[in-house]
C-alpha cells in the first residue's frame, strides 16, 4: 500500500492505476505504518462487478471513484464529513459553494478567481471538513472530481453557501433545518447505522459553529463581488 497525508490524516491505498496515481501523487507521505489512520482496500473482483454494472466508466475512473467513497466514510470516523462543493480561498479563508451537478457551482467560484484578488481554489468537487481545536477547516484532497483542481492545504471555513441560479444576485441566511437536508444531499451517506448517526452528530456541531447561506446569483462577473459582499456582511451583524 502507498502511504498519503490527506486532510491531516495518515492514510494508505493501493494505486494500481494512472488515474488514482496522477491525482494522489501531491499527498505522498512518509510514516511508519503503525501510525496509520485510515486504511483503504478496494478489492480488484470489486472494481471488476462494479464495471460491469456501470461499463460506460473505465477501470481507472472505477477505482478512483471508489477509493473516494471509502474514504469520505471512513473521514466520518475520525470527525471529518465531505460536501459535494467547490471551494474557494480568499485571503486566508475558505467559501465553500455547494448545489445539485450542473447548477453553477464551479462556474460561481472561477468568478471569484477572475474578479477577486487573492483568491485560488482549494477543491472543486470533493473537499473535505475536518475540526480542530474547535474550528473548521476546508481540506484539499486528491478527490476533486473531472476537473482536477485540488491543492493539498488546510483553511479555516468562514462559511458555506448553498446556490441557486436567479436573476438576482442575493445572499441570505439558512434556516439550520433547512441546512441538513441540503447537506445531506450533497455529502456521503453511509448505510451503516452507526456511521449514519455519526454523520448527523458531525453535522449538527458544524452547521451550529460555520454560518450557513443561501445564494440567489446569476453567472454575470458582478455575482462574484455580490455574493462575497453579502456574505461578508450577514457574518459581521
Amino acid at each position: 500500500m502507498e502511504k498519503f497525508l490527506i486532510a491531516g490524516l495518515k492514510t494508505e491505498y493501493n494505486v494500481r492505476g494512472a488515474l488514482l496515481k496522477e491525482r494522489s501523487a501531491p499527498y505522498n507521505a512518509d510514516f511508519d505504518s503503525g501510525e496509520t489512520q485510515i486504511r483503504l482496500n478496494i478489492k480488484e473482483d470489486f472494481l471488476e462487478q462494479q464495471r460491469k454494472a456501470m461499463p460506460h466508466l473505465s477501470w481507472e475512473e472505477h477505482e478512483y471513484m471508489w477509493t473516494c467513497e471509502a474514504f469520505y466514510r471512513e473521514l466520518l470516523n475520525h470527525g471529518g464529513i465531505m460536501l459535494h462543493s467547490s471551494c474557494v480561498e480568499k485571503d486566508g479563508y475558505a467559501y465553500l459553494f455547494s448545489a445539485r451537478s450542473g447548477t453553477g457551482k464551479s462556474t460561481h467560484t472561477h468568478l471569484w478567481l477572475k474578479n477577486l484578488e487573492n483568491t485560488r481554489i482549494i477543491n472543486d468537487d470533493k473537499p473535505a471538513l475536518v475540526r480542530e481545536k474547535g474550528v473548521w477547516y476546508a481540506c484539499g484532497t486528491p478527490f476533486s472530481g473531472k476537473t482536477d483542481e485540488n491543492l493539498n492545504v488546510k483553511v479555516p471555513v468562514r462559511a458555506i453557501v448553498f446556490l441557486h441560479r436567479s436573476e438576482e444576485n442575493e445572499v441570505k441566511p439558512l434556516e439550520l433545518s433547512r441546512a441538513v437536508g441540503m447537506f445531506l444531499s450533497q455529502t456521503v451517506n453511509p448505510s451503516d447505522r452507526s456511521l449514519s448517526e455519526k454523520m448527523l452528530e458531525i453535522l449538527d456541531i458544524l452547521l451550529r459553529e460555520v454560518p450557513v447561506f443561501s445564494l440567489g446569483c446569476n453567472m454575470n462577473d458582478d455575482a462574484a463581488a455580490a455574493s462575497y459582499n453579502g456574505i461578508e456582511g450577514l457574518i459581521s451583524k
